[in-house]
């Protein structure tokens, strides 16, 4: 719930809030940031850790977590008399040779009308998993189904995790706001879509319309992780398996191929823009630079191409390894990406706070913060959730570049030259589609706590009078902003 839903706050930010800077910088790449406000070892620095947390992070684990929904799915062991370890090898390996071939030889225009067509299909097969789950509980009936399903594990739907919860609430509002920010705003994987619009209104309404389907996934992904506890028992063994085998237990035959196919495209999106990113990044930033020559852009797409290949065949190799992760997917995941997201959110976030913070600031700040990551996750156990950790060094890190900057700061200070690439008029509507969003969100968690679903007996009043106080404060909240942006414009 927590790394689900706090992305629409998230969202909202990047879009009244970086989105119009990287746009009017007229940035492909957020190493071309990194460079133009600090110097090409930064960016190489910062180039390194992209690549580095994509090979052995990213596209495993994506390819891993497709290839346990497929197998399930299609009961790859049952069917061909292999074991669930070789299933997954074969599925690894089929989802991405295809993957490779749609972002090696579509390039990013390949991804963009996928993602297109596939999330739309992501969104209809997500909603009907639980649909189908609730008239399974309810032997086919969808309102006694829908009772049962309620009033029978309450405690499940309380999204206030406390102290010894894998997500504690508290991490809400330090690391895990800084990962988000990272990840949304920072991860050229995700923000390579919003640099690539054609106008800055067109980057605000895809991003607002995404941060409204994130605060939506209770319903596609949260949902059905609590009927499949109710359904499938709560002896599981393996985490990672009990949505596709819910998948397959609810869902008719014909309607188990259309959400595979949907499943399929959601994998297939995440690879795609990865390796695709991967790609872009090699070429304009590590072999473009070491090029004694100038290279025309059809060489680079070249060079671009035979890495990413590269980097799918050895990703394909490791994803298997993922299995034997000591803790559930998911949080491997977050705890390994600790090591490449925030670090390189501090250097954006201070590069764009301060004007004479110099580069070799942000090299110290950036190694210092990987390197101490490391030591507490590896060596030294400091009883802390890795989320705060991070928190902590980000704090640490900014301190120490802005104390940093102050002693020794750059001779010239940093501009934002606008170069005037796309039309940067921001969309009118942005402050009430944010606005929306962050009432969605916050109701949300006022359902999902112990004054909504958690509570014995469901939700009362002081449930819905919480939700309208929310609306009326996200509703005044976004013409206030929209007065005073008019007001500060003239």
């Amino acid at each position: 719930m927590g790394w689900e839903v706090i992305s629409g706050v998230v969202l909202v930010l990047v879009a009244t809030l970086l989105l119009p800077r990287y746009l009017r910088q007229g940035i492909t790449t957020i190493p071309d940031f990194i460079e133009a406000r600090f110097d090409k070892g930064t960016k190489q620095f910062v180039t390194l850790l992209f690549l580095v947390s994509y090979v052995v992070n990213m596209l495993p684990i994506t390819l891993y977590s497709g290839a346990v929904a497929m197998s399930q799915i299609f009961s790859i062991e049952e069917i061909f008399g292999i074991t669930y370890a070789q299933g997954i090898w074969v599925m690894v390996w089929v989802i991405g040779i295809v993957g490779a071939i749609y972002a090696i030889f579509g390039g990013l225009k390949a991804v963009a009308v996928s993602d297109s067509i596939n999330g739309v299909a992501l969104v209809v097969g997500g909603l009907l998993v639980p649909l189908f789950s609730i008239l399974y509980i309810g032997s086919g009936n969808f309102m006694e189904g829908l009772s049962t399903f309620v009033a029978a594990t309450p405690e499940k739907f309380n999204a206030i995790g406390s102290s010894t919860d894998d997500l504690p609430f508290t991490t809400l509002f330090t690391g895990l706001l800084l990962v988000n920010l990272y990840y949304w705003g920072t991860d050229q994987s995700i923000i390579q879509r919003g640099l690539g619009a054609k106008s800055l209104e067109e980057g605000q309404k895809g991003i607002i319309y995404a941060g409204f389907l994130k605060v939506g996934t209770p319903f596609l992904v949260i949902i059905p992780g609590i009927m499949g506890y109710q359904i499938l028992g709560g002896d599981i063994s393996n985490a990672d398996m009990i949505y596709p085998e819910l998948v397959s237990t609810v869902l008719p035959g014909p309607l188990v191929g259309f959400f595979a196919a949907a499943m399929m495209g959601a994998i297939l999106s995440t690879f795609n823009s990865v390796l695709n990113s991967a790609s872009t990044l090699f070429a304009l930033n590590v072999y473009k630079p070491i090029s004694s020559k100038d290279l025309p852009d059809s060489e680079l797409v070249k060079k671009g191409k035979i890495f990413g290949t590269i980097v799918a065949v050895l990703s394909m190799i490791g994803a298997r390894f993922i299995m034997y992760a000591p803790q559930g997917l998911f949080d491997y995941l977050q705890t390994i990406n600790g090591f490449f997201n925030v670090p390189i959110f501090t250097i954006v976030f201070m590069g764009y706070l301060t004007k004479r913070v110099p580069p070799f600031a942000a090299k110290i700040g950036i190694t210092f913060f990987v390197t101490t990551y490391e030591i507490t996750q590896l060596f030294w156990d400091t009883g802390l959730h890795f989320l705060h950790i991070s928190a902590i060094l980000f704090v640490i890190t900014s301190l120490g570049m802005y104390i940093i900057g102050k002693i020794k700061p750059m001779e010239e200070p940093f501009i934002i030259e606008d170069k005037e690439l796309v039309d940067i008029k921001p969309w009118k509507n942005l402050y009430r589609g944010g606005g929306f969003v962050i009432f969605v969100m916050i109701s949300m968690y006022v359902v999902f706590s112990p004054l909504g679903l958690a509570k014995e007996g469901g939700m009362n009043s002081v449930t819905l009078i919480s939700i309208i106080l929310v609306g009326v404060v996200c509703a005044i909240g976004p013409l206030l902003l929209e007065k005073f942006n008019l007001e500060r414009t003239k």
